[in-house]
């Protein structure tokens, strides 16, 4: 099926994106000390509802866990690995069969990032990109998986200088051809479009320009709406003008027919004395309103029919990573599963605080020996039901000390709070009405509706020790020009650089 916006010069092909809805994925980036393992990290996408992900490699553990899960699987050719693909047919054929063919169907293998921002990160691999891509694509032909699985490749907002406004957008020259060459293969092969689009950085380098709510997907006032002159479009988000900006830029290259799809894209919780914006409430304001936005299964104003599916950056803090402060601070997760801030991948967000279930779980950050001793009392002189955190039960995994003591200790309120029973733990527990229940692993409820102390589980504000026992312990937009309009009366603003320090 081919959808057209008759108010606009794109035409994409719709068959290529999930029309039953958007969906967003994570990435799991690897330059983490304590990186859980395998088994692990699929517990905890499992746990979050996270149906899609994106790998930076093709490491063999993830994709043996990911098997038999249903998970979408988009694995990476790393920059290392593109000069001797582009050069190899041979090797491409390779890749394909150690990295991709062994693992499918049970692994649900549905796309390849060849590299990640070549043009702007590895300039001197350009001319091989598209052999490339090419090889790959021949390779998965040969294996007949050309259909089920795409290929394509991760671009930043490097290679568009003026993103704003969207309808006048346009690559950057000095990348026409090679860009020319990634377009007719995304077409030739029914592929999509790789983008990473990062709001934080058009809003902390705007100068004040933009408003801040205008990066996290919040309301705007009347005097502050921004709308391209050229279209009337209005634009609620930064996210959104950034897409119809590469949509237009495909355009003018006279292409139509790739949707795209953001690979990238998120907002750190954690800075330095310079990074103000970056904080909890920002990185949870932004992806909770991202996940919502992408959920409602519309398109930016150039393409209302037509979901932005996109993947959060990313499941861990990179702590490995160098750099500001703030780039090993993305991650959602901490290795040892606690969330750092609450988020919900489902359309059917869990049991909100003003519940009447109340819950007892264990404080994220509390200290693991004490968590430990917690655990130990609940399941021994507490009487808790614990045979559901036994190996090969339904709550084994994530198999952290934070996630069994969080069962054990709600086990053991749930059954005494009617005669006394608290959930403290020597404080390391606490009562929330947001139900922790993933997957199989179904958390009693209690029906308590006046419980004075009902409060959502606090953030973890930094590392937590990794637990003693078992498995587990990018962007530049260039010049963005914007233009503030209020009852149609528009002002165009200064150029702005906006970049993402790699």
């Amino acid at each position: 099926m081919w959808c057209v916006n008759t108010s606009h010069k794109y035409l994409v092909n719709a068959d290529l994106l999930n029309l039953k809805g958007g969906f967003v994925g994570i990435n799991i980036g690897t330059d983490v000390s304590n990186l859980p393992s395998a088994q692990d990290v699929v517990a905890i996408l499992k746990a979050n509802q996270i149906t899609h992900v994106r790998l930076f490699d093709s490491d063999a553990h993830m994709l043996t866990a990911l098997s038999n899960t249903g998970i979408e699987v988009m694995v990476g050719v790393t920059n290392e690995e593109v000069l001797g693909i582009g050069e190899s047919p041979s090797a491409a054929a390779a890749w394909i069969n150690k990295n991709v063919a062994a693992y499918f169907p049970s692994t649900n293998i549905s796309a390849i990032a060849v590299g990640s921002e070549v043009l702007t990160s590895i300039p001197n691999a350009a001319p091989v990109l598209v052999p490339a891509m090419n090889y790959l694509h021949k390779a998965l032909v040969a294996s007949n998986l050309n259909d089920q699985i795409k290929v394509s490749t991760p671009q930043s907002m490097d290679i568009i200088p003026k993103p704003f406004p969207p309808s006048t957008a346009t690559f950057n020259a000095t990348w026409n051809s090679t860009i020319f060459q990634i377009l007719q293969f995304l077409r030739n092969t029914n592929s999509y479009y790789m983008l990473n689009a990062y709001p934080y950085y058009g809003y902390i380098n705007s100068n004040g320009i933009f408003p801040i709510a205008y990066a996290l997907f919040q309301p705007l006032t009347s005097v502050k709406q921004i709308v391209d002159p050229n279209t009337l479009f209005q634009y609620d988000s930064m996210f959104d003008a950034i897409v119809d900006a590469a949509y237009n830029s495909i355009a003018t290259l006279n292409f139509s027919g790739i949707p795209i799809v953001v690979t990238e894209t998120g907002w750190p919780w954690f800075g330095g004395v310079n990074e103000p914006d970056a904080t909890v409430k920002n990185a949870e304001t932004f992806n909770n309103n991202l996940i919502q936005r992408v959920l409602n299964d519309s398109g930016p104003p150039s393409q209302p029919t037509i979901p932005i599916n996109t993947y959060i950056y990313e499941l861990f803090n990179e702590d490995k990573r160098q750099g500001p402060v703030s780039e090993r601070n993305w991650g959602i997760i901490f290795p040892n599963g606690t969330a750092v801030y609450l988020l919900s991948f489902s359309t059917s967000d869990r049991v909100s605080a003003n519940s009447s279930s109340v819950f007892c779980i264990a404080r994220p950050g509390a200290d693991t020996t004490t968590l430990q001793n917690g655990l130990n009392w609940a399941c021994g002189q507490g009487q808790a039901n614990c045979s559901a955190i036994q190996p090969g039960q339904a709550c084994y995994f994530p198999n952290t000390i934070q996630s069994h003591a969080s069962y054990a200790y709600n086990e053991y309120y749930q059954q005494m709070h009617s005669v006394g029973g608290t959930c403290d733990f020597n404080g390391t527990a606490s009562t929330t009405g947001f139900d922790p229940s993933y997957g199989s692993c179904k958390f009693t409820g209690s029906s308590n509706s006046s419980a004075g102390d009902l409060i959502p589980p606090p953030p973890a504000f930094g590392p937590v020790t990794p637990t003693p026992f078992g498995d587990s312990s990018r962007l530049q937009v260039s010049k963005i020009w914007s233009l503030v309009s209020a009852i149609c009366i528009s002002l165009v603003l200064p150029d702005v650089n906006v970049y993402k320090i790699l």
